[in-house]
């Protein structure tokens, strides 16, 4: 397993460096923004990601919801806290680099359009999803926010149709893709393939660090439970 995220970790650097490299320099600078549209190659590809995570956190969620006990359960679960916490970050990205090129591009930092606002609303309900996880001590918390995310996943189709709603798409733009220049899609299918394998590679690290926490927390308990008395250990059975 360490040889499979060590090559993946190495081929995904080779992949973002090339796509740097696309974005920064061989793509065409946008002729009204200017550099400020370079932004673009990190933006877009940091929402697929984020979008992409929180599809898995919900289809992992269902899971853990059908079997929540055995290693099938763990192991949804551990996924779910993993594309959470990943999902989380690029939305982050997305809403930090959004309004630097919106500065450039519409003149202002923030305009409450759909789109911004229902992503805004995504972050901050998986925000709530891993404070729950976080800092409630009951033992159905990991219930709770599978629960959680399950709903939370509704507010996705609306950010990503948010610009094709005619009367609320706001300042952003009609989809672009089939209209972009070749040099200008082949940095950006570029910098989306990297920034996807960076996501895999992150989801991958985390889920492993999450099942190495699982694994300790059964052992933890399987040795008070042997240390018992074996009066409580009747009660606990």
């Amino acid at each position: 397993m360490k040889n499979k995220l060590t090559i993946l970790a190495l081929f995904t650097f080779a992949l973002l460096s090339y796509g740097m490299y696309q974005a920064l320099a061989a793509a065409p600078t946008e002729r009204t923004m200017g550099d400020a549209q370079r932004i673009f190659y990190i933006h877009v590809p940091s929402a697929w990601v984020a979008f992409m995570c929180f599809g898995l956190n919900f289809i992992a969620s269902l899971a853990y919801l059908v079997r929540r006990e055995g290693i099938i359960g763990q192991r949804s679960d551990a996924l779910a806290v993993a594309t959470a916490e990943v999902g989380i970050i690029c939305c982050t990205v997305v809403l930090v680099t959004g309004p630097i090129w919106a500065r450039k591009a519409w003149g202002v930092w923030w305009a409450w359009d759909l789109r911004l606002t229902t992503t805004l609303v995504l972050w901050l309900i998986y925000l709530a999803y891993l404070m729950l996880r976080r800092f409630s001590s009951e033992g159905g918390a990991p219930l709770m926010a599978a629960v959680l995310a399950v709903f939370s996943f509704a507010d996705v189709p609306f950010v990503w149709f948010a610009i094709r709603f005619k009367n609320y798409r706001g300042n952003h733009p009609t989809p672009v893709m089939g209209k972009m220049h070749p040099a200008v899609a082949k940095a950006f299918f570029v910098n989306l393939l990297a920034f996807t394998f960076f996501g895999v590679l992150l989801i991958a690290l985390r889920y492993t660090l999450e099942r190495v926490r699982q694994q300790n927390s059964d052992r933890r308990l399987a040795h008070s439970f042997e240390n018992a008395t074996p009066e409580l250990q009747e009660v606990t059975r």
